[in-house]
């Protein structure tokens, strides 16, 4: 089980990015596997943000193509959304106190962040480094083929005294 960040869907979509063919097939390998594969509400919104911003990509998508190209990742059997469960609001406080520098944009991340651990689920496929503040998140950028795992993460985390 992992989780697919907004960036992958992006550069997924667009052929114009120079990641498009490793995020494409990314997405294709996801699309096939009988393994449950997950986004979250707030990265299908991220994703239309994007898609269809006209000062973002050089061939911006209609809201009708960005649409197209959700409902074939939709059609996957294997595709969940993510969502909060009963015990949201106590994991979000445990990682907003837990995890120094949660602020700004980051607080987007932070919400994948949570929603995974709620969730039981540890790994994002991602080209934003910012989840390797959270040493419960392993990541892989398929991209580079760079992964980063908690455990590693929880060896270079400092302990508070």
């Amino acid at each position: 089980m992992y989780v697919v960040d907004t960036n992958i869907l992006v550069y997924g979509a667009d052929r114009d990015s120079p990641d498009h063919a490793r995020c494409r097939a990314l997405l294709e390998q996801c699309r096939s596997e009988t393994t449950p594969w997950y986004v979250t509400w707030g990265i299908v919104y991220e994703f239309l943000r994007i898609v269809t911003h006209p000062r973002v990509l050089i061939r911006p998508f209609s809201a009708a193509q960005a649409w197209a190209f959700l409902d074939a990742l939709f059609a996957s059997p294997s595709l969940r959304i993510l969502t909060e469960t009963d015990r949201h609001r106590h994991v979000a406080a445990e990682v907003f106190i837990e995890t120094p520098g949660i602020s700004g944009n980051l607080v987007f991340d932070a919400h994948t962040a949570i929603l995974m651990r709620e969730n039981g689920i540890k790994t994002i496929y991602t080209r934003d480094t910012d989840f390797n503040r959270f040493p419960f998140v392993d990541t892989v950028d398929p991209v580079s083929d760079h992964r980063r795992t908690s455990a590693s993460a929880l060896r270079r985390v400092p302990r508070r005294k």
